[in-house]
This record gives structure tokens, C-alpha cells and sequence, in this order.
């Protein structure tokens, strides 16, 4: 099986301009204030503070998720959005054997989702941990991607 979230992350970069926006406005709109006789409160500085967080949800959620449970191998990658066009960063890749999958977590949280993979390995006793970022992927493709590990977790132990 093999699915990425490119569609539903589309909308990303254009949160990103939306919140720079309203952050610069509200800049604006305290400096205006200052130069007023009314006094500055807290009050006046919520929205930015309500803006820069939504902004680092935003960059902490927004990520592409890749996975490809074709062939002998399982490809799972996680990549970055706003520049994704032109260079590759905040990438996360595990590419293993279907046979080195020990086991896995998936964590759904109304706002974020997160898939942990543990990958056993010949040289170190334990797993090795990934997590990958899929808040993004749509209800139907999480489905797909759990039974698709519940199938190679199954093959796995059947074969052992």
C-alpha cells in the first residue's frame, strides 16, 4: 500500500501567510496604541501571543507523511512543507526490511497524531524508535496504513 498526505497538506503555506498577516497587523495596531494617550494592557498583546502559538502548532503539525508498504521494504518519511518545492529539510526517513518491524504505537489526539515504529536490529539488543508526524492523513488512509502493519506484523510472526 502506498499513500502520502500532498493533498491535505496543500493548505499549509497559506495558514503560514494568514497568521504572518495578522501578527504584522496587530504589530501595527499596538505601535498605533503607543503613540496614543490610552494606556497599553495585557489585553492588547494577546493576539500576537495567540498567533505566534498557532504558528508554531502549525510548523510543528505541518509535515508531509510518506508511506509505501510495497515490495520487501517499508518506506516511511516525514518532510517539511513551506520549501518542500526546492530542498528537503526537517526529513525524517526510516527504510527497512518488512521483517525488522518489532512492533508499533499509533497515538490520536484530536489535534495531533503520531506513529512510533520500532525496528529490531542485529547488532544492538531492543528496538530502534522512529515517530512520525500524521496529523494530516485522512481518516482512511490511517486505517489503511494500521492494517497494512497489522498484516506485516502478522507475516512477521508467522514466519519467526
Amino acid at each position: 500500500m502506498r499513500f502520502t498526505n500532498k493533498n491535505e497538506i496543500k493548505i499549509i503555506p497559506s495558514i503560514y501567510t494568514v497568521l504572518v498577516a495578522i501578527f504584522v497587523t496587530n504589530i501595527f495596531v499596538n505601535l498605533e496604541l503607543m503613540g496614543s494617550d490610552e494606556p497599553i494592557n495585557f489585553s492588547h498583546y494577546v493576539p500576537n501571543i495567540v498567533v505566534v502559538v498557532l504558528a508554531f502548532y502549525v510548523h510543528r503539525v505541518g509535515q508531509a507523511f510518506d508511506f509505501d508498504s510495497d515490495g520487501e521494504t517499508l518506506n516511511l518519511k516525514n518532510n517539511g512543507v513551506f520549501f518542500s518545492k526546492f530542498m528537503e529539510y526537517r526529513v525524517k526517513k526510516a527504510e527497512f526490511p518488512k521483517r525488522k518491524l518489532g512492533k508499533y504505537r499509533f497515538s490520536d489526539y484530536f489535534f495531533y497524531s503520531a506513529l512510533t515504529i520500532y525496528i529490531s536490529s542485529r547488532r544492538r539488543r531492543g528496538y530502534k524508535k522512529y515517530t512520525f508526524n500524521t496529523t494530516f492523513l485522512t481518516r482512511k488512509k490511517k486505517k489503511g496504513m494500521l492494517s497494512s502493519l497489522d498484516k506485516i506484523l502478522e507475516k512477521s510472526k508467522a514466519t519467526a
